[in-house]
């Protein structure tokens, strides 16, 4: 079993990520300029995270929709509500 403090660290990472995939979803509605130092910080941050879900379900399949956001955010709830609870 894991310290609280560290399963609660964990948590406030995973939330604080959840937020930053967010912002990088809602940004790429407004067709943001690629050299926006807080568009290229998105960017770096959670396309290492984005492009795998990507690649196992690409836009072009599911009507040009990018739900690899979506996928991910409900990976990390699933972490948060299930795997973590279990470590206490």
């Amino acid at each position: 079993m894991l310290p609280y403090s560290l399963v609660n660290f964990i948590g406030w990472l995973l939330s604080l990520y959840s937020w930053v995939i967010i912002a990088a979803a809602l940004i790429t509605w407004v067709s943001p300029d690629p050299r926006n130092p807080v568009v290229q910080f998105l960017s770096r941050v959670t396309e290492p995270v984005l492009r795998p879900v990507r690649q196992l379900l690409p836009p072009w399949k599911t009507g040009g929709l990018d739900l690899s956001p979506l996928i991910v955010l409900i990976a990390i709830q699933f972490v948060e509500r299930v795997i973590l609870p279990a470590l206490y």
